[in-house]
């Protein structure tokens, strides 16, 4: 500031002195200081040149940078060294006259992002289970409620809609402070699995412990809020609750972080945990989950030439192991049971010929073919893709994908004893309502197998993710999370209905077919179309592919031929971007700025 000061004061007695100079001798020739050449843009830094021949598949090249990759070679990495700096000296020197806006933009991000930890509750038997902050705390804590008090305590004033925590403290049970976890693992709390027992009496979890780089089990009594005296194992990557909770399933890695054991804990007793599953073979690496009736547990063991699906009898673990399904190479494969039938979904090759998407099998649990026989669901479409499913008890929820359209729809359940497949239509599907311009939607937990309502997270690049909770029985939807970004806050809404308005509109919800769902008022999704516009184009690349391009823009700032942009791509593995809405960016688009994906 004083500096600032000094120059000011120089700067402004120069120009009285010129004056009155000038006043005096006005025939003298004035001659204006002479201006100091811009200086030179700096020059970009030259990684040295170590030329290497390498020879492939009949394919030779050279490759001057591939020295980079030497990480065990000292005097390479310190080359690396020293170039990075470089690098990072001019980054600098070429950004510098920048540096006011970049403090500026880097403030105005961070406002706007999201540290809120809490959950909207999520309904499982007689409880509401959620995480929230206390104020003053880093880390949040896991409550529960009872449904049946719940209501009693809920607001649909808006904007403040939510649970009163304040009032409601006399019903909510403390589970576990991460808080005080963090003091058991040296002031760092980062939980990696958490799975709470059928029987709602106990949690077992993992934390990460980062002084010895590995996640550690726990148990505790949710009653008491007391940890078990077992099980308490180290490198712990799989939990799966088996005998309606009176005993737990855990995989443990071994000290290259490969999942090989599967062990059985029996809660409360003093016998050593039972080895179910000991895998030698350094290349096959163990998975398991329980299906969400809990009747079975899924053991998936994969290796880089096969992929198996054993079955555990969740009421008796001790009765061995089933195969029900292999495959060549490393395929997705996820497995449910419903009443009496297995569903397989996967992207395993079919015929041998690799696939680019996931289909759905069926196959009764009780069948005696050897090997086990697996029947197509639904007859292949290329123009719907399956992106995932979910079951309860009563229904099978899709998502799927029309090119670019993204959809939700349930198909009642148990499905037609058909022993071929159909196409989805047949199966009379409904299709629940989205907003515009979806790119995403990922299942919720959804822990209540025998509750009709699902929730799912809808994305778009032109809303803010909304946490939703569909019911299934007649299509009404409830958004339970979402940040809204024109007041800069998040709305959690802690009861079973919205504010008046919104439950009103959700009301009388007509389920229909996806070429008829029409985008909801987007006053009720919180969606920015009004604001920033979402388009899609098909661009040709050098060889002629046309890849898919989606561009987000601020309809008032946009300038024609003269905005700068912002590209994001990613080609490998078939993948799609992620385009859903990132608050960050709102800073750039409300200054011109366009924001594209592509997806390659």
């Amino acid at each position: 500031m004083l500096r600032h000061l000094r120059t000011t004061v120089r700067h402004r007695s120069t120009i009285i002195l010129w004056h009155h100079h000038n006043h005096y001798h006005r025939s003298a020739k004035y001659n204006p200081p002479k201006t100091a050449n811009p200086p030179s843009p700096p020059k970009p830094p030259k990684a040295p040149q170590k030329p290497q021949t390498f020879t492939f598949h009949d394919v030779t090249w050279e490759d001057p940078y591939s020295w980079m990759s030497s990480l065990q070679d000292k005097v390479a990495m310190r080359h690396m060294d020293m170039y990075m700096e470089q690098e990072e000296k001019y980054t600098e020197a070429v950004m510098s006259d920048t540096e006011r806006l970049q403090t500026k933009l880097q403030s105005e991000m961070a406002s706007r992002l999201n540290f809120d930890l809490s959950t909207p509750p999520l309904r499982w038997g007689p409880w509401l289970y959620y995480r929230r902050v206390e104020e003053g705390k880093q880390y949040p804590v896991l409550c529960r409620r009872l449904a049946s008090l719940n209501e009693e305590f809920i607001s649909h004033k808006s904007p403040s809609s939510g649970f009163d925590f304040t009032s409601g403290k006399r019903i909510e049970q403390k589970l576990l402070d991460y808080n005080q976890e963090a003091e058991r693992f040296g002031g760092y709390a980062y939980e990696e699995l958490s799975e709470i027992s059928p029987d709602h009496k106990f949690l077992a979890y993992t934390m990460y412990d980062k002084d010895n780089d590995y996640f550690k089990l726990s148990v505790r009594n949710l009653n008491s809020g007391a940890l078990c005296s077992k099980p308490h194992a180290n490198r712990v990557s799989n939990l799966a609750w088996v005998k309606d909770g009176q005993a737990l399933l855990y995989v443990v890695t071994d000290e290259n972080k490969r999942p090989y054991r599967i062990y059985c804990s029996m809660i409360g007793s003093t016998d050593e945990d039972v080895l179910l599953l000991e895998e030698q073979d350094e290349n096959v690496y163990v998975n398991i989950r329980h299906t969400k009736d809990f009747h079975f547990v899924t053991v998936n063991t994969f290796s880089p030439t096969f992929s198996k699906v054993f079955l555990i009898n969740a009421a008796d673990p001790f009765s061995g192991m089933n195969l029900v399904w292999e495959s060549e190479g490393i395929v997705h494969c996820v497995l449910e049971h419903h009443q009496g039938y297995l569903y397989l979904f996967t992207d395993a090759p079919k015929d041998g010929q690799i696939v680019d998407s996931h289909y759905l099998l069926r196959s009764p649990v009780d069948s005696s073919s050897n090997p086990r026989i697996w029947e197509n669901v639904f007859i292949g479409d290329q123009n719907l893709v399956i992106e995932d499913v979910d079951f309860c008890n009563s229904h099978l929820v899709l998502i799927t994908r029309e090119g670019r359209k993204y959809g939700i729809c349930s198909v009642a359940l148990p499905l037609p004893g058909w022993k071929q497949a159909v196409h989805l239509r047949e199966l009379q599907p409904h299709f629940l309502p989205l907003p515009k311009h979806v790119c995403n939607i990922s299942p919720g937990p959804n822990y209540d197998y025998y509750s009709k309502t699902m929730r799912f997270t809808i994305s778009s690049p032109v809303m803010p993710d909304a946490v939703v909770d569909y019911d299934l029985s007649n299509g009404k939807w409830n958004i339970v999370q979402q940040q809204n970004m024109l007041h800069e806050r998040t709305r959690i809404l802690y009861g079973t209905a919205l504010s008046s308005a919104i439950a009103e509109k959700t009301t009388n919800v007509k389920f229909s077919s996806m070429n008829d769902v029409k985008s909801e008022d987007r006053n009720l999704w919180n969606d920015l179309s009004e604001f920033y516009a979402c388009e899609h184009h098909d661009v040709s690349s050098y060889n002629g592919a046309m890849v898919p391009l989606t561009i987000v823009y601020s309809r008032k700032n946009r300038k024609d031929n003269q905005s700068p942009g912002l590209l994001h791509g990613h080609g490998a593995y078939g993948e799609i971007l992620d385009k859903r809405w990132r608050s960050e960016l709102k800073s750039l688009l409300d200054r011109g700025w366009i924001v594209a994906y592509a997806d390659v």
